[in-house]
């Protein structure tokens, strides 16, 4: 029995100047009824706002919690024209390049090393699989599954047996293979630590644009052409020129398929918002095994709760946050994978995709305890 999970890092890197984000803000609104919710869509013809959450523009919609970042120079006409419309909105980040600098709070232990409690480089990460495959050469193999654009090698890590200390991890390895992706947007994440901090798409080029990369969570088959947002190179949410058209893409899917027989369930990884998720995110249908579904991810998100309160909402994507397509989610299930989850990690927006280091470790103790859970639930109930 096999466990995969790919881990989607969605914007979690430094950036260098010159691009620089000093004195934007980012604001959070809450559209109290279409009128409020059309003035947001308007603004962003007019501005170049940056949507957190939801992803696009398009997604913007009565009583949801919008998310968006403006340059200095567009801030205090953004500001104004909330203030002329009676919005009630709250300005969550003052100084997106300070709470950047911020975000890197804890010392390193070994200068130019990995480390569980701080955000490594794509160097770092690389020289972590090597070691863990030096070090437990019996417990753990790296598997190249292909290479991005930019031709960096995608690494799975396989991890078959432990030690004993934990009892649990004993248990579940001692009877499950688990397959992490540990990096999935190799080039996006290289260029958010050296060129963009809040680089989020992939770096391949389109085709009659000078707009680079393709959102790889939407280039998966699954309702590729179903959302019109997507179509925009320039679009943080772009779905690429075709299903699987991104090296990444191709990658993943090739290694599900061949591993499909053996394959239980797939959890994916992500950034921000505290949400655990399941099929579907393209259709308002609830997939055959829903009601166990929304079992699993109850009992998850009150399991992750008990370690320090973090509370979570469960669901599926569509009526739990907004649609979506082409997510690598969705596909694994039409695929024939019955347990596929994705968690939205912490936080709700006070730091949004610039969590501290400080809550890394905390955030990975109470997420264990949820991907513990869904384990060994999936050893109890399938062959």
């Amino acid at each position: 029995m096999k466990l995969i999970l790919p881990m989607s890092l969605i914007a979690t890197t430094l950036a260098i100047a010159p691009v620089r984000f000093d004195r934007e803000k980012v604001f959070r609104v809450k559209p109290q009824d279409e009128k409020q919710a059309d003035i947001i869509k308007d603004l962003a013809k007019t501005n170049e706002l940056d949507f957190w959450y939801p992803s696009a523009t398009h997604y913007v919609a009565v009583n949801m919690t919008v998310d968006f970042r403006v340059s200095e120079k567009e801030s205090q006409a953004i500001q104004s024209a909330l203030d002329q419309n009676n919005m009630h909105y709250e300005i969550l980040i003052h100084d997106l390049q300070d709470e950047i600098e911020k975000q890197f709070d804890v010392k390193e232990d070994i200068p130019g090393r990995h480390s569980y409690a701080k955000y490594n480089n794509w160097e770092k990460i690389v020289a972590w699989t090597e070691k863990m495959m030096d070090k437990h050469p019996e417990m753990v193999s790296r598997i190249k599954i292909g290479s991005t654009v930019e031709n960096n090698p995608l690494y799975v890590l396989k991890a078959t047996k432990t030690y004993g200390r934990n009892k649990i991890m004993t248990k579940l390895l001692d009877r499950m293979n688990f397959y992490i992706l540990p990096v999935f947007n190799v080039d996006g994440y290289i260029w958010s630590w050296t060129k963009n901090r809040m680089w989020r798409k992939n770096r391949s080029k389109n085709q009659n644009s000078k707009c680079i990369g393709t959102d790889l969570n939407r280039n998966f088959n699954a309702s590729w052409n179903s959302i019109s947002d997507t179509k925009n190179p320039c679009a943080e949410t772009y779905r690429g020129s075709a299903p699987e058209s991104e090296k990444e893409t191709k990658a993943v899917t090739d290694f599900i398929r061949s591993h499909l027989n053996e394959i239980k369930v797939y959890i994916t990884f992500h950034s921000y918002s505290q949400l655990l998720l399941f099929p579907y995110g393209y259709t308002s249908k609830l997939p055959r095994n829903h009601d166990v579904l929304a079992k699993v991810a109850k009992i998850g998100t009150d399991v992750l709760s008990t370690r320090y309160e973090t509370r979570y909402i469960y669901g599926p994507i569509k009526s739990t946050i907004y649609p979506t397509s082409g997510s690598s989610l969705d596909w694994a299930y039409d695929l024939g994978i019955k347990y596929t989850f994705a968690f939205e990690l912490r936080d709700k927006g006070k730091y949004g995709f610039l969590l501290p280091e400080s809550q890394i470790k905390p955030t990975c103790r109470e997420t264990m305890l949820a991907v513990k859970f869904i384990a060994k639930y999936i050893l109890k109930h399938t062959s």
